[in-house]
């Protein structure tokens, strides 16, 4: 008997809401079915383990295409349904009969069984691609055979029909091509293939689909002639997960291979991150560190993020959720059961569990590195050179917030050993007496050589971690300090490397030399201050910056467009000859000292690599210079 009844809850407005907004790709209605038809399947093999009335099977799903009929049906041997529960399950959206299954065994002692539709609302995602669709069902408690018929609109048809197998075939009748929509590829071979593998891929049980093979010629075949084929029904998907097998059961070549073909990347990855977790929160996770960063790295169009899945399900292709923006060129995959998705299954609610997995995956992901650091010390350097910027932008990020994780896994240029060394391995090696932990901004060991602050620390026999990145500077004040040693900036910060006696001297003669100083600010105007140097051993002079902005920062900062200049001091060293020379030509001749006042304070800037603010007066004045 035929019965025509209407949607219990919703109006063709909701229906129109849920086919087209809820979810963003058409192609998702068969990853929805599939996971449903696993569902279904799931429950009756539960039941058959608590009830011998209900018979076991060799459970498979099946994807057919019927082209002449422009039908695609999706069949599954499952628990089926009686009508009572089609009319619940699939008459009222958002009813989920998959839900209430795992309420009604939550009490009991049973075996895990996972549930992947519990929003209730992913079958009728297939009215994308259909303009009618039939249910054909048959439940394992009930011997009568029921059929759902309805166009997505206002009302469904239920009615007795004669199917004989236990489970559920959906029969999509699709909807007719567009400009926009050519839904005839849901039809096609390749396509159904591809998107069950996709989507599909690790579904624990098989699916398949009817592929074209070609059959083997004889001698007598014409070879002028479209070789012979016929279809075979092939399971498509993987079923068990490669990060789901034991890590002994997966060899290197397989793990590189499943990369490559994953992430389309031509090179095995530097090395691989294998998680498995199980408790309260249940997830696994499989990363890897690209030999090669990816050409769209840094890219603003390149959204970082893991893959997504639940219970072998494809959910996501990037989601950011769940790794840091400084980890953004870890390539790799999250499967969880436990991760609470919306009704689309494609966003995450913002949540306790996904923010504990995000941050045991980071954490995951620094100690393996750590581990590589301190075992394989070759590989971390080829890893940092091509990552380290990645990291010290996560320190410097939130002020620091994330010291006590990053800052024993960086490494910069030594200039004692002119090689790559930790903080730790730096204080390790540090003089008897040194207090400070010293760093130099130079794009190599040559040019920081060069600089007349390095004299005194030369002497001193102190180590100096050589910046030469942008970002390194901006790291270390983050960073401030790395077990109670202070960072100290040979370009800018007093060093305080003079012994006290040497040091009270220096003070005096200030006192005593204050109107020459101020003679020497007065010729500069554009310097904040002219003080005698405690660091300068051989050079007449240098300049340092005043306060917490550096000469690199503001070069960093005026190449983003930012309107900065560092407070200039002019140093001079007390104990070079210029110095009396200059003290006895202020008193002279000042136009001649006021140039060359200006000639020392352009020598201090090109040592430090800054142009003039006047290169045309400096041109002039060493011209006329020169001419005496």
């Amino acid at each position: 008997m035929k019965e025509t009844k209407k949607f219990k809850t919703e109006t063709k407005k909701l229906l129109d809401m849920m086919i087209n907004s809820i979810y963003t790709h058409k192609e998702i209605f068969l990853r929805e079915l599939i996971s449903n038809a696993s569902d279904a399947i799931d429950k009756r093999h539960y039941l058959s383990l608590t009830n011998t009335n209900i018979p076991t099977a060799d459970y498979e799903i099946k994807v057919e295409a019927d082209k002449d009929n422009r039908t695609l049906t999706i069949t599954d041997n499952g628990v089926g349904m009686t009508k009572e529960e089609l009319e619940n399950n699939l008459g009222t959206i958002a009813k989920s009969g998959s839900k209430e299954f795992l309420e009604k065994i939550a009490n009991e002692k049973t075996p895990d069984v996972d549930i992947i539709g519990q929003f209730g609302v992913g079958f009728y995602s297939a009215f994308m691609v259909a303009k009618e669709l039939e249910v054909y069902t048959k439940s394992v408690n009930d011997n009568t055979s029921h059929v759902f018929k309805s166009e997505g609109l206002e009302s469904y048809e239920v009615e007795d029909c004669d199917y004989n197998e236990y489970g559920t075939k959906i029969v999509l009748h699709l909807r007719d091509n567009t400009e926009d929509d050519n839904y005839d590829n849901f039809m096609d071979e390749y396509e159904i293939r591809q998107l069950i593998k996709k989507y599909s891929d690790y579904v624990r049980y098989p699916i398949k689909t009817w592929v074209t093979k070609y059959d083997p010629k004889d001698d007598k075949d014409d070879e002028s002639k479209e070789p012979k084929t016929h279809l075979e029904l092939e399971t498509i998907n993987s079923m068990i997960p490669i990060w789901k097998k034991n890590k002994s059961e997966v060899t290197d070549e397989e793990l590189n291979n499943f990369y490559k073909n994953k992430f389309m990347d031509y090179q095995d990855p530097l090395f691989s991150i294998n998680v498995n977790v199980e408790g309260m929160l249940t997830y696994n996770a499989l990363l890897f560190i690209p030999k090669k960063p990816f050409y769209d790295m840094y890219s603003d169009r390149q959204d970082k993020g893991l893959q997504l899945y639940t219970k072998g399900v494809f959910i996501l292709d990037k989601c950011k959720e769940l790794i840091p923006d400084y980890l953004r060129f870890v390539k790799g995959l999250v499967d969880s059961a436990d991760l609470p998705l919306n009704i689309s299954r494609e966003m995450l609610q913002e949540d306790r569990a996904i923010k504990k997995i995000a941050s045991n995956v980071e954490k995951k992901i620094l100690s393996e590195l750590s581990r590589v650091l301190k075992n394989e010390r070759e590989k971390y350097e080829e890893f940092f050179k091509d990552y380290g910027l990645n990291l010290k932008f996560g320190l410097y990020e939130n002020y620091g917030e994330k010291k006590d994780k990053l800052q024993d896994l960086i490494i910069l240029k030594s200039y004692n050993e002119d090689k790559n060394i930790t903080f730790s391995e730096y204080v390790e090696k540090m003089k008897e007496g040194q207090k400070n932990i010293y760093y130099a901004i130079g794009k190599d060991k040559a040019a920081v050589e060069k600089l007349p602050q390095m004299d005194l620390v030369k002497a001193k026999g102190y180590d100096v971690l050589i910046l030469s990145d942008d970002v390194d500077e901006f790291m270390l004040q983050a960073i401030k300090s790395y077990n109670e040693k202070e960072f100290k900036s040979i370009n800018q910060d007093d060093l305080g490397l003079i012994d006290e006696e040497e040091s009270k001297k220096i003070d005096e003669l200030k006192e005593t030399k204050k109107d020459f100083l101020a003679s020497f600010k007065e010729a500069l105007p554009g310097v904040k201050d002219v003080v005698l140097s405690k660091k300068l051993v051989d050079a007449p002079c240098c300049v340092t910056a005043d306060g917490g902005l550096s000469f690199e920062m503001e070069r960093v900062l005026k190449a983003q467009n930012h309107e900065v200049k560092a407070d200039r001091i002019l140093e001079l060293n007390p104990n070079h000859p210029i110095f009396a020379k200059l003290e006895g030509l202020a008193n002279v001749d000042k136009d001649e000292f006021n140039k060359v006042a200006n000639m020392l304070y352009v020598e201090a800037l090109l040592q430090e690599g800054i142009l003039p603010d006047d290169p045309q007066a400096f041109a002039k004045n060493l011209t006329e210079l020169l001419m005496k």
